[in-house]
């Protein structure tokens, strides 16, 4: 975990973290507006370290509203010849650090469609909580996406930490 943090402070003038396989090399800080559902959000391309490939992006939504609940606070996309590898989880794992370490955050929401098997494993691998399984208002934007049902995870980061 400190090893982490420090290559975050030295990443600093890059914009970048690492944990040594792959870097999350931040693309755009967004301000709040409606389009981010009025939540600073944090863009990271997800790279390997070793290739500097560019294999999926993440994101960190900082703040909580009533569309972030069914949207959560980190979103990731691996490309599909990059998949089975982990690397959702060690993108939000990266993710976990920064936000509890640079930003205060002490817990997060994560969440899934319940049909993603390979998304609700890894939340699982992630050491989250089910709270519930919910359905999207018809109001919601994940709605008119076709988004029905959401997993809604809850991370306690701060007894996270203390486990480690």
């Amino acid at each position: 975990m400190l090893e982490l943090l420090r290559k975050w402070i030295q990443g600093l003038d890059k914009k970048a973290i690492t944990d040594g396989e792959i870097e999350l090399r931040l693309k755009r800080d967004e301000a709040p507006n409606h389009f981010n559902d009025h939540a600073r959000t944090l863009v990271f391309d997800i790279r390997q370290v070793n290739s500097k490939k560019v294999i999926g992006c993440c994101e960190l939504r900082l703040g909580m509203n009533y569309s972030l609940y069914y949207l959560g606070q980190i979103g990731y996309s691996v490309y599909p010849l990059y998949r089975g590898n982990h690397t959702a989880y060690k993108a939000c794992r990266l993710l976990f650090d920064l936000a509890y370490h640079e930003y205060g955050l002490d817990e997060l929401i994560i969440t899934c469609n319940p049909d993603n098997i390979p998304s609700y494993k890894t939340l699982k691998r992630l050491q989250g909580e089910l709270k519930e399984i919910v359905e999207v208002p018809s109001d919601h934007f994940l709605y008119k996406q076709g988004d029905r049902q959401k997993c809604i995870f809850y991370y306690e980061l701060k007894k996270f930490y203390a486990e480690i």
